[in-house]
């Protein structure tokens, strides 16, 4: 492997940690409902504009990661972000065009589905929903889509 593609690994395998970090790190109450979903993030824009699309494996693996630190059903969150990504990914050409402001429109609607698939299977296995506060978290994710895309950009930059 060259030299240049193990630091760009490294630095990805970072990025990818610390977005996980910042997914469990305990908030305030009244903040956690509005906790933006730094690993889906990280993950779409590894889709949209990082170096190499990331791909279903990883979006499978950083889910499941995130299901065993949440403490959540087993695969729930992986499920939701292998559907989440594999649409991504089908449209990868055509959002990574979009300037910043539109990319943030089509991630709120990405992580409409993340959450909606995550609410169903709430709801299949019986177990008790968040309340409305669940779809407070795509639109500040949305929100900070520029902010951290450009920080993403900053940290890989692009190959």
């Amino acid at each position: 492997m060259a030299r240049g593609t193990a630091q760009r690994v490294f630095r990805m395998t970072l990025l990818v940690a610390a977005s996980t970090a910042a997914c469990v790190i305990p908030l305030p109450s009244w903040l956690d409902p509005a906790r933006p979903a730094f690993l889906s993030i990280t993950l779409l824009w590894l889709v949209f504009a990082g170096p190499k699309p990331a791909g279903l494996l990883a979006a499978w693996l950083t889910g499941l990661l995130l299901d065993l630190l949440q403490g959540g059903m087993l695969g729930q969150n992986a499920l939701a972000m292998v559907v989440t990504v594999a649409i991504a990914l089908k449209f990868r050409l055509q959002v990574r065009a979009f300037p910043p402001l539109n990319q943030a429109v089509v991630v709120a609607g990405l992580l409409f589905i993340y959450e909606f698939l995550i609410f169903w299977t709430d709801g299949m296995a019986g177990l008790p929903g968040r309340g409305g506060w669940r779809w407070l978290y795509p639109l500040t994710s949305a929100l900070l889509w520029p902010l951290l895309a450009a920080l993403h950009q900053r940290a890989l930059g692009r190959h």
